[in-house]
């Protein structure tokens, strides 16, 4: 497995109040799988991409978080921002693309915190570009690009580093459905043929349909959707 999520919980402080977000969560995704996440508004479905992804501890009476075999959580925040630009990458509703930098830096952006040599950045991200159809748009800035040309540019960004772990939130919410629809068999495909794990938190059910496995969060647990 390349994602495995064990006994996960969170809860907030609000003005006194405590509010349960996640109960005892198990979650786990292998090499290759694409698994939707829903659940109603406020369910902890975004909580849960960022403790799988490495952005938000869990309470301390969770059990382990493994992304590739290695516990995101027993390492200092140092290590874990290392494991987090290798082995995960992230793919947004509205694609967080640096306006001021045009599109090839966008997608080189996650090697720099690798320190990866600038020649090499670029080979890299203009052949995922080229697998994303935007090779032609690389000195192009996101203003210039529709919603979707957008998103194809944030995928390839996601993919920079080679990370073993997709992690969408709503990558298609701000899409119409023809243009989702060949956002996600873009993303599906080359989750097959490099074998990643993708996770996707949706609110679309027929987004959730596509995907190998349908997982619904309610009550801070994952049931089959």
């Amino acid at each position: 497995m390349l994602i495995e999520a064990e006994n996960i919980h969170k809860q907030y402080r609000m003005r006194g109040h405590v509010i349960p977000v996640l109960r005892g969560l198990v979650c786990a995704v292998a090499a290759g799988e694409s698994v939707a996440i829903t659940g109603k508004s406020g369910a902890g479905k975004s909580t849960l991409l960022h403790i799988l992804g490495g952005l938000d501890r869990p309470d301390k009476q969770s059990g382990p978080v493994r992304i590739a075999g290695e516990d995101l959580y027993s390492v200092s925040a140092a290590k874990r921002t290392g494991l987090r630009a290798r082995k995960i990458g992230f793919v947004f509703q509205s694609y967080h693309l640096l306006p001021e930098l045009d599109v090839l830096d966008n997608v080189m952006l996650p090697a720099r915190a690798l320190a990866t040599g600038r020649k090499e950045m670029r080979v890299r991200a203009m052949q995922l570009l080229e697998s994303v159809g935007m090779d032609k748009r690389a000195c192009h800035t996101p203003l210039e690009l529709s919603g979707g040309e957008q998103q194809r540019v944030a995928i390839a960004r996601a993919l920079m580093n080679d990370p073993r772990v997709i992690l969408a939130d709503e990558p298609t919410g701000n899409l119409d459905d023809e243009t989702g629809a060949q956002v996600l068999a873009l993303l599906f495909g080359l989750v097959r043929k490099h074998d990643y794990a993708l996770v996707i938190v949706t609110h679309n059910e027929q987004v959730a349909l596509t995907c190998d496995r349908h997982l619904h969060l309610e009550k801070g647990l994952l049931a089959a959707g």
